[in-house]
């Protein structure tokens, strides 16, 4: 058991879990905000949310090159930081709708399942037109099938998707490397 709590107890994780943690309970105010304002917390307007989990993951790159690498910080370390960061916020976000909807209000589950709905019937005509009738009809039965536990595996997915590139910019931008090193002969 000791050898698991030193494996969390390293740095470049406990930092990152840390910031996504953070990440994460700043994702559900804004999902909160959102319900608040009578705005559909699970509609388009959540997608911005995925602002806090950017600049949670340059926060914890540029804390962990300043407090742990002293300066210095590897492409991978940076990498790594930024996947567990996004991963571990989207995971604490995913969860806490989940329980907000299981347990506080369903009614924001079941809006969001009609506004699904009204958008496939809404764009009826071109969504038969590039899928067929047999598939818009299976896309439109398919929302009836869509379970508040689906959000949560479809906030990581969404989540780990839109992260590509802003990890990669994020990583490149704030890596430094001692070339000191190399110099020498």
């Amino acid at each position: 058991m000791k050898q698991i709590l030193d494996f969390f107890n390293h740095p470049l994780l406990k930092w990152s879990m840390g910031f996504g943690l953070l990440a994460g309970l700043l994702c559900f105010t804004y999902f909160l905000g959102l319900y608040f304002l009578n705005i559909t917390p699970l509609g388009n307007h959540k997608v911005l949310d995925f602002g806090i989990h950017i600049i949670a993951m340059a926060a914890a790159v540029w804390y962990y090159r300043r407090r742990v690498g002293n300066g210095l910080l590897h492409l991978w370390e940076a990498l790594s930081i930024c996947y567990v960061v996004n991963t571990v916020g989207a995971i604490i976000t995913g969860w806490l709708i989940y329980f907000f909807i299981e347990y506080i209000d369903p009614s924001v589950f079941t809006q969001y399942l009609d506004d699904m709905r009204r958008l496939i019937v809404s764009t009826k005509g071109q969504l038969v037109k590039e899928l067929g009738k047999a598939k818009y009809e299976s896309l439109l039965r398919g929302v009836d099938q869509i379970r508040p536990a689906d959000l949560i595996t479809d906030e990581l997915s969404k989540k780990t998707v839109l992260a590509v590139l802003p990890v990669l910019i994020i990583s490149l931008l704030l890596r430094r490397q001692d070339y000191s090193i190399q110099n020498r002969s």
